[in-house]
C-alpha cells in the first residue's frame, strides 16, 4: 500500500489508480481495486476510536488474558468496521469456493461491467458549470494573448 504512508504524511494528490506498466496502461478493474485501497486509506486517516467498548473491556475480562480473542463477537464486529471492501473477499476459504472462488480481478470486473451499463451521471448544477467555463474562458483569453504577443 504505497499510498499509505504519504497520506498519512499528509499528501492530498496520490496519482495512478487504474494505471498499470508505468501508466503506459489503464485498467477499469485496477481502477475498481485502487478505489477499494483509497478507501481503506481514507478509514486509517479517520483515526481509531479508543473507547472501553472499542478496546473491548468486557471481552478481555470474559475471556481473560492468553487466551483466543479472534473468535469473539467484539473482534469480528471491529475487525469488519476497518474496511468493507468491495473486490477484497474475507470470507473463509469453505465459503469462498462455495461463492465461486472469485479473485479480487474478476469481483472488480463485475463492478466494472454493472458501473458501464448502470451509471447515470449527476448533472452538474449550471451554476458550478457557469462557473468552470468562466475560468476555462479566463484561461484560453489569457493563453490567446500570450500567444498573440509572440
Amino acid at each position: 500500500m504505497t499510498s499509505l504512508l504519504p497520506a498519512m504524511a499528509g499528501a492530498n494528490s496520490i496519482y495512478g489508480s487504474g494505471m498499470l506498466e508505468l501508466g503506459q496502461t489503464f485498467s477499469h478493474e485496477q481502477l475498481v481495486i485502487d478505489n477499494d485501497i483509497i478507501a481503506m486509506n481514507f478509514k486509517i486517516l479517520e483515526g481509531i476510536p479508543v473507547t472501553d467498548e472499542t478496546l473491548a473491556i468486557d471481552a478481555l475480562k470474559e475471556i481473560g488474558v492468553g487466551n483466543d480473542f479472534l473468535a469473539h463477537e467484539s473482534t469480528m464486529n471491529y475487525f469488519e468496521a476497518c474496511s468493507d471492501p468491495a473486490v477484497f473477499d474475507r470470507t473463509m476459504l469453505g465459503e469462498w469456493k462455495a461463492n465461486g472462488s472469485k479473485n479480487a480481478v474478476e469481483r472488480a470486473h463485475e463492478i466494472v461491467v454493472d458501473v458501464l451499463a448502470n451509471h447515470v451521471v449527476k448533472p452538474i448544477d449550471p451554476e458550478n458549470l457557469a462557473a468552470m467555463e468562466a475560468i476555462m474562458q479566463k484561461a484560453d483569453d489569457a493563453f490567446k494573448a500570450r500567444k498573440a504577443q509572440e
